[in-house]
């Protein structure tokens, strides 16, 4: 009896750890979304003790500034009225290293912070050095002849015998360095003396002197550790809740995030929104497909079509106006009043018209769209290419002799892409502790079911085969019941079962 008793007893116990294992698996079911959710949220909140805090902190991926220049090639024809030929230099390449700086945590569930940038020229991802010459339209000179253009003859007359003595023309020839980081311009002392208020800048005048080692603004956003609804978004920048740029309060906003984490679990129905300070507005990117990165599931996010469209084609935009061709954005107000302009590269997803009025443009899709690339669990960004474009509308003013028989043009001056790819040990950290983890999770779930649906088929099989190939047509009930206690009928079973008479065992 205690040989046969153990095989059973086995199976028993078998069958018991199939059930919790089963139990389990079902109660997993239902507390792993929970507990994956409470994951993500312990990890991706602006926290010391989270796992995204350093992160945000530091950015701890190789970010690059690739700038384009549009070099013209034909500046006295240009003068002369023809059609402006450029043709594209570059890219020069610079490593950005950006940290958060003065970090304060506020009462109300927010944080505020500056961000230092710096900027190293990479010569082996570059094409050229910062020593090459470009020839450029010379955006003090343009720009203020515009700004300039309603101004008494007097006024215009004085303008024009101060350029000239100073030898400032419409278009200079300078290097890659003095046009990006700044050159030194008797012309910026002219217009600080004798119209105070016009340029808010002292001494060097570079595209983006006020990119590199220098702190940015302040920006507070909520750190969704009391409330996670707010995650990320931006509560004031500068400590404005609204800016003033524009002529419609909705242009005016400041919504979504600071550009650089999300609120997490996003579907494709989600929209990126950040505010960016150098476009001086909110953008939104949309949703185009699934893809996924380095083993990563990601969303991909592009600008719409309608980004930079002008109030006639999308009429949201139309606080963003004055407005010249659709797909450009007059930029002008934030600017110091300069005729700059904002645009795709080449002006991608403009109106045709702008590339064709330039001889040296060739928009394309696959070289000038930007995009993001965001795992929607965490709406942490893996793979990122920002690209914008800057130009200078120009023109003949009469009364400005240095403007010659220009033919008012959008002429673009350089494009720049932001861009950066998660690697390395920030992307191991990643993903074993918000990719890999949960999914661990998720299927041992399944495992715990599965592997307890086996187990209990352990004593029901050796039930089975215990009963022997004669008991195969006993009722079940039967065999059941006289596996727990003797049964009245077990004798007759037996001698029908048998063949032999009633009582002749005895």
């Amino acid at each position: 009896m205690g040989g046969s008793s153990r095989p059973r007893w086995v199976a028993v116990g078998l069958g018991v750890l199939g059930l919790l294992f089963a139990a389990l698996g079902v109660v997993m079911i239902f507390m792993v979304p929970s507990l994956i959710k409470q994951q993500v949220l312990k990890n991706v909140r602006i926290d010391p003790s989270s796992v995204a805090f350093g992160m945000w902190k530091e950015i701890p991926i190789p970010f690059y500034l690739s700038v384009h220049f549009f070099e013209v090639v034909n500046p006295n024809e240009i003068l002369q009225g023809e059609k402006p030929i450029v043709r594209e230099r570059g890219p020069y390449v610079y490593r950005e290293y950006r940290q958060k700086i003065n970090i304060t945590f506020n009462d109300n569930d927010t944080v505020s912070f500056q961000e230092h940038r710096s900027l190293y020229f990479q010569p082996d991802r570059s094409q050229g050095s910062e020593s090459d010459y470009i020839v450029l339209p010379n955006m003090l000179v343009l720009g203020a002849a515009i700004m300039m253009e309603n101004k008494p003859s007097t006024v215009k007359l004085m303008m024009t015998l101060g350029l000239a003595t100073m030898g400032q023309r419409a278009f200079l020839n300078r290097t890659v360095g003095e046009i990006l980081w700044g050159y030194e311009d008797p012309f910026i002392n002219f217009l600080n003396k004798y119209f105070p208020g016009m340029l808010p800048i002292k001494g060097k005048f570079g595209l983006f002197a006020e990119m590199n080692d220098t702190n940015s603004e302040v920006f507070t956003v909520f750190t969704g550790v009391q409330n996670f609804s707010r995650i990320h978004l931006v509560d004031k920048w500068n400590g404005l809740s609204k800016i003033n740029y524009w002529h419609s309060e909705q242009c005016n906003m400041i919504n979504g995030t600071s550009g650089q984490m999300w609120a997490p679990f996003m579907t494709p129905e989600s929209s990126l929104e950040f505010f960016s300070p150098e476009a001086c507005r909110s953008m939104k990117l949309i949703y185009q497909d699934s893809r996924v990165f380095e083993g990563i599931p990601t969303y991909r996010f592009i600008a719409p079509k309608t980004l930079f469209a002008n109030g006639s084609v999308y009429p949201p935009n139309e606080g963003f106006c004055p407005c010249l061709e659709s797909g450009i954005q007059n930029v002008s107000t934030c600017r110091f009043g300069a005729p700059l302009f904002l645009s795709h590269p080449h002006f991608y997803n403009a109106d045709p018209m702008l590339a064709e009025a330039i001889t040296g443009l060739n928009p394309d899709p696959r070289e000038h769209s930007l995009f993001l690339d965001i795992h929607p669990v965490t709406g942490i960004p893996m793979n990122c290419s920002v690209k914008l474009q800057m130009s200078l509308y120009i023109k003949s003013v009469k009364g400005i002799g240095q403007t010659g028989k220009i033919k008012p043009v959008v002429l673009p001056i350089v494009w720049f892409e932001q861009s950066g790819t998660m690697g390395g040990e920030p992307l191991n950290t990643f993903y074993t502790q918000l990719v890999l983890m949960p999914q661990i999770l998720h299927y041992a779930q399944y495992v715990l079911l599965g592997l307890g649906g086996l187990l209990l088929l352990v004593p029901i099989i050796y039930q089975l085969r215990s009963q022997g190939p004669k008991d195969t047509m006993s009722p079940p009930s039967l065999i059941a019941w006289s596996d727990q206690q003797p049964s009245p009928f077990t004798p007759l079973l037996e001698d029908s079962l048998s063949g032999q008479p009633d009582g002749a065992m005895a």
